[in-house]
């Protein structure tokens, strides 16, 4: 059992991976390998090997702040075992070795998610334990949002605006840059009362370092930050074989509250994805937040096909 693959398995990876989906996924693996051997404390992976050969692997991810999360916990984004090594007990010897170094790290919760018509995934996540999570999972077609198109209702009149407006066009929204940092992180701790700001400094870095998996903005307003977007582009996680953005983080000012600032990002983040040809966008929302889920849900966004499920480690 290995606790973090090598990049010369990517070729047995990315060949278990077209196997079991019918496509090869190399650049995305090749991707989340050399993410691992940067910032292993970030990274967990366990592969697994059998009659000489690479059998099966598990990739997984820390979650520190994402989503609004207030403690650490593993998200499973992909794993396989080649098709003629099933039926083994080799995908529960994975899931154990999974477990068992999360433990080490301190991590209490493992959150996954998976298609409700990925049957044999739901059996598999059913008998390592794995249980529906309260969370909303929720997204959006890019080709079917009023935001970011040419059907974009603008924002109405205002005694300051005699003649309407789209909420992008309202804000000066661009891209996040490291200067921005104070804002965004006290931004954010007026929404959450916790000091996130090592969390946000780390996704920060990620946008700064590789553009073509983030993409986070920033709204102003009278040259002040009125709220932030954080975004990644997901080319592969949990079985996808189409891009996908996924929202992390989003935060208004509170002294800008209803002026159309989230709207803003969401219309630039729209423009931007299409630009780029990704095609969905999705976000998930915390029990209970309804304020969050009726702003996603006015701007398009609905339950997604996907279901979220997540494990207590004992």
């Amino acid at each position: 059992m290995s606790a973090v693959l090598a990049s010369r398995q990517v070729d047995a990876v990315t060949g278990i991976d077209a196997a079991l989906i019918g496509r090869s996924r190399r650049a995305y693996f090749e991707r989340r390998l050399a993410a691992a051997q940067r910032d292993p404390g970030r990274h967990l992976q366990v592969a697994i090997e059998a009659d000489g050969a690479l059998a099966g692997f598990m990739l997984g991810r820390v979650l520190e702040g994402e989503f609004g999360r207030s403690e650490p916990q593993l998200r499973l984004e992909a794993f396989g075992v080649r098709p003629s090594a099933q039926h083994r007990g080799l995908g529960h010897e994975l899931g154990a070795a999974f477990e068992a170094e999360a433990a080490k790290r301190g991590i209490a919760e493992i959150r996954t998610t998976a298609l409700w018509r990925h049957h044999e995934l739901l059996r598999f996540l059913d008998r390592a334990g794995y249980r529906l999570a309260e969370n909303t999972i929720v997204d959006c077609a890019v080709a079917d949002a009023e935001l970011g198109s040419a059907r974009e209702r603008p924002l109405a009149a205002t005694p300051t605006y005699d003649f309407e407006r789209l909420a992008r066009d309202a804000f000066a929204v661009g891209t996040l840059r490291e200067a921005d940092l104070e804002e965004i992180a006290r931004i954010d701790r007026r929404h959450t009362g916790r000091d996130r700001r090592g969390y946000l400094c780390r996704s920060l870095r990620e946008a700064l370092a590789d553009s073509a998996l983030r993409i986070s903005l920033v709204a102003k307003a009278d040259a002040e930050i009125a709220g932030f977007l954080m975004a990644s582009l997901d080319y592969g996680d949990f079985g996808r074989v189409e891009p996908v953005a996924v929202i992390d983080t989003i935060g208004v000012d509170p002294l800008r509250a209803h002026q159309g600032v989230g709207r803003a990002l969401l219309s630039q983040l729209f423009v931007n994805l299409a630009a780029l040809g990704v095609e969905r966008v999705e976000t998930v929302v915390a029990p209970g937040n309804l304020d969050l889920l009726g702003f996603f849900q006015a701007a398009g966004f609905r339950p997604a096909e996907r279901l979220a499920f997540s494990k207590r480690l004992a």
